[in-house]
């Protein structure tokens, strides 16, 4: 893969326009609001197949409602190279998350096409239906489809903060049933009809950072090495609800004096370990919550981060053990339940090289680095080689209105991908 590559310049305009466009698929308010199975998420899929369509793609969707455009190549028997991103959105979100990854793969394969003719390899791009997990509690419900984390089961009784069903808001769609279909490779699920595929042999995700790391350390490209494992917990400390006024300090058990002081010690405990380690307590619920009685439960979340499982194992236990300590010493109860756990997902050494090489071909700086959010990737890098290409984010700021990447960083991380596309598909060994 040490070939040097044509060169690749690829008009942006067009990505940046599909960009718009997708953005006017939301529902009122700030930002971009595409949640799954709505009429604007529908929209926005509907538009996509049209589009990819029009760009001479070979359209087809699954049972959950994916769209994928391919590109044939002359060997098919090869197995599919992927890329994309997911096209659903958080509450109030921004135009680039997910769909960026989308429009620009969108673009890479149009642009290879027109350019360069049929690949060897088929080259395919993904939207997927869901990633985010704003509307029902399940994230990755798109990608975990085809790659086998869900099975269909469990669809009739997950349901979202109105009770619509998840079964029952993909058959509104027109989704679900085993009629609708259409990439041939059906199996059995419970609930829905899930869509698992065999046929991919890598995965490529182009995605804005989403952090600050790209922007302060004023790198254009981030070649991502690992995404971060998850711990989730939720938390109960009891202790005893008494009057504040009548009650000796010496004779309290105090549930929040104790939280306090576990959290304290989680913030010590993960500036010590170092990065890429986070910790993070994101609800706090204090009971019964009146200023003049001693709390008597708290109940709070915690959730850690680490690009390395033994790490990430060791300061849970670690952690555990220190907040235990900490009740032990107050008279206090603690419950510590596990929510999520995810592991880390490495991404491919032989395409982090291959894209290093390509900035470097192409005049950009990078860097190495991990993300500590979760994406569609992970869950293909268990399967396949997968790689992540990262572009700064402005401020380091997403799942708002305010998310930005400039056009020239955008325009940057496309000319990246559609190089690496173009390697792995055109100089196919």
């Amino acid at each position: 893969m040490n070939k040097k590559l044509p060169l690749i310049q690829v008009p942006a305009e067009g990505m940046q326009l599909l960009l718009e466009e997708l953005a006017a698929f939301s529902a009122p308010g700030p930002g971009v609001t595409r949640l799954l199975y709505t009429p604007e998420w529908s929209g926005a899929q509907h538009f996509l197949q049209e589009k990819m369509a029009g760009l001479g793609l070979e359209v087809h969707t699954d049972s959950v409602g994916n769209v994928f455009g391919r590109l044939n190549g002359s060997r098919p028997s090869d197995s599919v190279i992927l890329t994309g991103s997911h096209i659903d959105t958080v509450v109030n979100g921004g135009k680039y998350d997910g769909a960026y990854g989308v429009a620009a793969a969108v673009t890479a394969l149009h642009y290879l096409a027109e350019t360069f003719g049929p690949p060897l390899r088929t080259l395919e791009v993904a939207a997927f239906c869901e990633e985010e997990g704003s509307r029902f509690p399940l994230t990755f419900w798109g990608s975990g489809n085809v790659t086998g984390l869900y099975d269909g089961t469990g669809a009739e009784s997950i349901a979202d903060p109105e009770g619509v069903t998840l079964e029952a808001a993909m058959e509104a769609c027109g989704l679900g049933s085993r009629e609708s279909r259409t990439d041939g490779a059906d199996q059995a699920g419970g609930g829905v009809k899930v869509s698992r595929r065999n046929d991919i042999g890598m995965y490529i995700e182009l995605h804005i950072e989403q952090g600050i790391i790209l922007e302060q350390s004023e790198r254009q490209i981030g070649v991502v090495q690992a995404i971060v494992g998850q711990r989730r917990f939720t938390a109960r400390v009891t202790g005893g609800a008494n009057h504040a006024g009548t009650t000796p300090m010496g004779l309290r058990r105090d549930a929040l004096a104790g939280t306090v002081e576990m959290l304290s010690a989680l913030e010590r405990s993960a500036l010590a370990a170092g990065d890429p380690l986070v910790a993070t307590t994101g609800r706090l619920e204090v009971i019964p919550g009146t200023p003049n009685v001693i709390p008597g439960e708290v109940q709070f979340t915690l959730d850690i981060r680490h690009s390395k499982a033994e790490q990430l194992e060791s300061f849970c236990s670690s952690i555990a053990a220190e907040f235990g300590a900490v009740a032990a010493r107050r008279g206090l109860e603690l419950e510590l339940v596990p929510a999520l756990a995810t592991s880390p997902a490495p991404m491919n050494q032989a395409l982090c090289e291959a894209l290093e090489q390509i900035c470097l071909e192409q005049g950009r700086s990078f860097r190495s680095m991990v993300s500590g959010a979760g994406h569609d990737a992970q869950l293909f890098a268990v399967q396949c080689p997968a790689a992540m290409i990262f572009v700064p984010s402005r401020a380091g700021i997403s799942h708002s209105p305010e998310e930005y990447s400039s056009p020239e960083e955008l325009a940057g991380g496309l000319n990246v991908l559609t190089a690496l596309l173009y390697k792995l598909a055109y100089e196919a060994g």
